[in-house]
């Protein structure tokens, strides 16, 4: 089945005055994530969803209490009951190295798209599995974590799901037996959202990881390292990701009339970056000044450079903390569960807010460590990824899903109702 295209066009017929300046500070040659300079000029250029300043200050005071309180770190990516963990200590020929790896890109490269029609209802679509690798106990789970018990239950039934020489064959697994692995609960009344989709992205990203580099992400990962002269930094092996995956290039031609015609591409690059950061949490050493074993360079992973993951859930969080302020045209569709089409105006801004609010954020626990433990406090707090927008965006996506499910409130600071998600379907988040 062929995957939707990977620019998304849209139009508008009207931009900021600014624009000029937007377009100076767009093109600036520098080092930064493009998909910060990207999300800078939509944000400004959309005009709708915005970023409040004060809720900013206080939302990142709270969210650095709660990663102190609750030790919030990236070795917390160990504690989930679903996750496949490394052996300790780590050797790099371990052969469990390869399968988290190809375990972390199966899952980020069909990380998309799981909000329900039916949200809220038991007969959503679910996936019955264990309630953790070491538990005897099963439970219903949904959302995201639909996707990873299913890829689990299908590896304990021994169908090698997360082997691209397997799932990239349509003879070793045809169609019919990738619908088995993502088979719904007894109870759910639905099937996995964009399943066709979901089979071409896994036929595409096997087929180049077996023509291009052995049959495995850990392959890909060497070649990385090779190309960079092992100094490849984690933005770097972001860029390659977007550059050699077609299903990973999240990007929106923008279109706009200002005098004259101009479209702009923009680079938003969620699941690119999501892979990234999953092997980079997975990998982290028990040590935070110790070498990271996927980023051996002088660098380091530099993980400070990748932004949050635009998606739906975390603008929802956001949008709750008074750190982004919403139109009451764009909160009227969203109460009424009306569906933004990709790539529309009040879609990319929705995610180029979150990406620029979220490192607002960053930024201003950054200063709030400067500020009682001096500059050196700071500088390591972002060298090690202690404080990057990676850790923020975990932690707020895992509290987003607490209050939602009424596990968690928060308290201490202003909040509003949590409104619903936006609802759009794409192969993209």
């Amino acid at each position: 089945m062929e995957l939707p295209p990977a620019n998304i066009t849209h139009s508008l017929d009207v931009i900021s005055e600014k624009s000029e300046d937007l377009w100076v500070a767009q093109d600036k040659a520098d080092n930064q994530n493009p998909v910060i300079q990207s999300s800078e000029f939509a944000y400004r250029a959309t005009d709708l969803v915005q970023i409040n300043d004060e809720g900013v200050k206080h939302a990142a005071r709270h969210i650095r209490q709660k990663l102190l309180v609750e030790s919030y770190t990236p070795r917390t990516w160990r504690t989930h009951p679903l996750h496949i963990c490394l052996s300790e200590p780590y050797h790099p020929e371990d052969p469990l190295n390869k399968t988290v790896l190809n375990w972390i890109f199966l899952i980020s490269s069909l990380n998309f798209s799981f909000w329900s029609e039916k949200e809220g209802r038991p007969d959503r679509y679910g996936v019955e599995w264990l309630c953790g690798w070491e538990s005897e106990g099963t439970k219903v789970w949904t959302g995201y974590w639909s996707l990873v018990a299913a890829l689990n239950r299908a590896l304990g039934e021994d169908i090698p799901i997360t082997d691209p020489h397997f799932y990239s064959s349509e003879i070793l697994c045809p169609d019919s037996l990738i619908e088995y692995v993502f088979r719904q609960a007894s109870q759910s009344s639905e099937a996995m959202p964009l399943l066709r989709e979901r089979i071409a992205v896994m036929r595409e990203v096997g087929f180049i990881l077996c023509n291009s580099y052995g049959g495995s992400f850990k392959g890909f990962l060497d070649e990385f390292q090779r190309e960079h002269d092992g100094q490849g930094t984690s933005l770097d092996l972001v860029k390659m990701v977007t550059s050699v995956f077609p299903s990973f290039r999240d990007e929106v031609n923008y279109e706009g009339r200002q005098g004259i015609f101009f479209l702009r591409s923009i680079c938003l690059w969620k699941r690119a970056q999501i892979l990234v950061a999953e092997a980079w949490a997975a990998f982290y050493p028990p040590s935070a000044n110790a070498p990271h074993p996927l980023f051996p360079g002088t660098q380091g992973p530099d993980i400070g450079r990748l932004t949050m993951f635009a998606d739906y859930r975390v603008p929802q969080i956001l949008h709750h903390l008074c750190i982004l302020t919403y139109p009451a045209p764009l909160l009227t569709k969203l109460r009424a569960l009306t569906p933004l089409a990709p790539g529309s105006r009040e879609e990319l801004s929705l995610r180029a807010a979150s990406i620029i609010a979220v490192e607002r954020v960053r930024h201003e626990i950054l200063r709030l460590i400067q500020d009682e433990e001096g500059r050196e406090g700071a500088t390591d707090a972002a060298r090690l990824g202690v404080v990057s927008s990676v850790l923020i965006d975990f932690y707020l996506w895992d509290l987003a899903k607490k209050v939602e499910s009424g596990d968690e409130r928060i308290e201490g600071i202003e909040t509003v109702d949590m409104v619903p998600i936006h609802r759009t379907r794409s192969i993209w988040y």
